[in-house]
């Protein structure tokens, strides 16, 4: 929730711009309105800042209306329960086909700091008990059986396999050989049999805010939230930090709830699927691109 640039957002299925957010404030909510500003173009959903305290989270594409919904119900249940702001809808948005915008949006807290993206991952290691206390907050939680499904999140590795082989043999993620047996043994991991708990789904930097020292601001989009197997969550060791980090990192979980070798195992597999997903359709070049690159890296050095 502060300023980032677009990582590399595919085309829009909805116009929206700094107008149309304007307008829709002014209608729905005027008690609310101040002055609109793009901040980013994310994959999914535009953020304009509104005023100084608040933002305006909108769907730019079409895969985002339900994910935006998942938002508008479970997040205010979810905050009350982790030690970490997030982007729990202060007002929600409703569709306005009058204005060609027939899709929910959201009003949500602005949140200062510095996106996880500009911060590099030797300094997030500052963040690591935080976002250890997140994750091991949100995997307490039995989730509800109505909870979002999510086809690439949460499931069994297994799942991913298929898809996952074919990646690293398509040429385009470097190491592929060496990635292919940490993928092996990730598979090879017993899964996981126990009730499924909530998951954020893509706990990767860019889903992250710090504060000018450091320390975990926030924790945002949460397009991606299911419930399933806490590995999934957990990748967040070799996505987000460096080895210093890591050990922080799983230190501070293994003290606060324990985690048993073969969820570490998945977790290192799962953030192989979402770090070569990201350099598969990013490349290395942006922002977003190198920081998939340096978490593959960081898979390998385990």
């Amino acid at each position: 929730m502060t300023d980032a640039a677009a990582t590399d957002a595919p085309p829009p299925d909805f116009l929206v711009d700094e107008a149309l957010a304007a307008r829709l404030v002014a209608e729905q909510h005027p008690d609310l309105a101040a002055p609109v500003r793009l901040v980013a173009n994310g994959w999914d959903n535009a953020l304009f800042r509104l005023g100084d305290d608040l933002a305006v989270r909108m769907p730019r594409r079409e895969a985002a209306v339900g994910l935006m919904r998942n938002e508008q119900r479970w997040l205010p249940e979810l905050a009350a329960h982790v030690p970490v702001p997030v982007p729990a809808p202060v007002r929600n948005g409703h569709p306005a086909p009058r204005l060609g915008y027939d899709v929910p949006w959201s009003i949500v807290p602005w949140f200062d700091g510095r996106n996880g993206l500009a911060v590099d991952a030797e300094s997030r290691a500052a963040a690591a008990q935080g976002l250890a206390a997140f994750v091991a907050a949100l995997g307490a939680m039995v989730a509800p059986a109505d909870a979002p499904s999510n086809a690439y999140r949460g499931v069994p590795l297994a799942n991913r396999a298929e898809e996952i082989r074919t990646r690293l043999t398509g040429g385009r993620i470097p190491d592929a050989d060496q990635l292919l047996a940490v993928w092996e043994r990730a598979l090879a991991a017993s899964a996981w049999t126990r009730p499924a708990v909530w998951l954020h789904g893509d706990l990767h930097p860019a889903n992250l805010v710090f504060t000018p020292t450091g320390s975990l601001a926030a924790v945002i989009d949460f397009g991606d939230l299911t419930a399933g197997d806490p590995a999934t969550d957990l990748a967040t060791a070799w996505l987000t930090f460096d080895a210093a980090g890591r050990q922080d990192f799983r230190a501070e979980l293994e003290r606060r709830q324990g985690v048993d070798t073969a969820t570490w195992d998945r977790a290192r597999g799962w953030a192989l699927v979402i770090a070569s997903a990201v350099v598969e359709q990013a490349g290395t070049r942006s922002a977003f691109g190198r920081a998939g690159a340096g978490a593959l890296e960081q898979v390998l050095l385990d």
